[in-house]
């Protein structure tokens, strides 16, 4: 078995040591990745010499944008793109095995929410749809597989169709869950008024105003999605083109991490000043299912670290590039 298929099996099996994994993956992509060994050889960083993880060169997401960021050498499935503007450089990530993606995401979700087939999953995600390539469409389009729901997955802002398919699903004793692009579920929120009962339903937005609507704060928004739809939570979920993994939220825009992700956080004027003393800072992710491409993230999302190991997303450091499906400018 080669190292790949070693790694994959074990970081879905048993508990393992996160720390062990992520130095092991580390010297592995260190070698066997071009463009992140370049750069690692450019900070003159040994990777034998790495014994932490603070100490591990996080490699900045805009190299997505203009290399081919790809451990070893395969044909990949698919290429996932970030969203953006057609003025904007859109990120690349380059997937060797979709089916490895699907297992992923399947793992960390049904960790949060239980089987995914005691749902029906309905997606308001125009923009993702439209631009095409999105990993959140595959990873929602693979969800709505596994549900075996006859109910239609996927609507654009045909609002009177999904609210049949709610019904449908609720009639049927199943759970639904709604997740959507910030600004589609704002529209239908402002539509709707508050006079439709959403009890029940678990509302999950993924961000992005896509400049349909004013940036707000997360608590602004919540606010008017909760008033909208009825309910007491909006739950949220943390990913982006370059992951393969994500954090989820349950409410108040606290992220609970995938089981195979770890946040970091570096100084907002110190790139190389990553730790566990910074509190709040510039949010850097280690991505152990990012086997084939690169585990070592360094986003360009501002973070604040809970006490109980959770975090919040607080904003951007460059809001002109606003793209993925995760950002709430604070």
């Amino acid at each position: 078995m080669d190292f790949k298929a070693q790694f994959k099996q074990q970081l879905l099996g048993q508990p393992t040591d996160f720390t062990q994994m992520a130095l092991k993956l580390f010297r592995y992509q260190a070698e066997h990745n071009v463009v992140y060994k370049e750069y690692v050889n450019n900070l003159n960083v040994e990777p034998d010499q790495i014994n932490s993880l603070a100490q591990i060169p996080f490699l900045p997401i805009e190299f997505f944008k203009q290399q081919k960021v790809a451990t070893g050498t395969f044909e990949p499935e698919v290429t996932f793109l970030s969203s953006g503007t057609t003025q904007q450089t859109r990120s690349k990530h380059y997937v060797a095995d979709l089916q490895w993606y699907n297992q992923v995401t399947r793992y960390i979700f049904e960790h949060f929410y239980g089987p995914l087939e005691q749902y029906v999953v309905l997606a308001l995600l125009p923009s993702y749809l439209e631009q095409g390539g999105s990993s959140l469409v595959a990873m929602v389009d693979f969800f709505i597989k596994q549900t075996g729901q006859t109910e239609e997955g996927f609507y654009l802002h045909n609002h009177s169709q999904l609210l049949q398919s709610i019904a449908s699903a609720k009639a049927r004793g199943k759970r639904v869950l709604l997740i959507g692009v910030s600004y589609a579920l704002l529209d239908w929120a402002e539509e709707l008024n508050g006079n439709y009962s959403f009890e029940g339903v678990t509302i999950m937005e993924t961000g992005g105003m896509k400049g349909r609507h004013r940036e707000m704060v997360r608590e602004e928004l919540h606010s008017y999605l909760k008033q909208g739809f009825g309910v007491d939570a909006i739950h949220s979920e943390y990913g982006m083109t370059e992951l393969l993994s994500q954090g989820y939220s349950k409410g108040e825009g606290i992220f609970y991490p995938g089981q195979t992700m770890q946040i970091l956080l570096r100084d907002l004027n110190d790139p190389f000043d990553i730790g566990s003393h910074h509190r709040s800072g510039g949010i850097n992710v280690i991505d152990l299912a990012n086997i084939d491409s690169c585990a070592f993230i360094e986003t360009k999302d501002i973070g604040r670290f809970k006490e109980d190991g959770t975090f919040e997303v607080l904003g951007r450091f460059d809001n002109s590039d606003i793209r993925g499906c995760n950002l709430l400018i604070a």
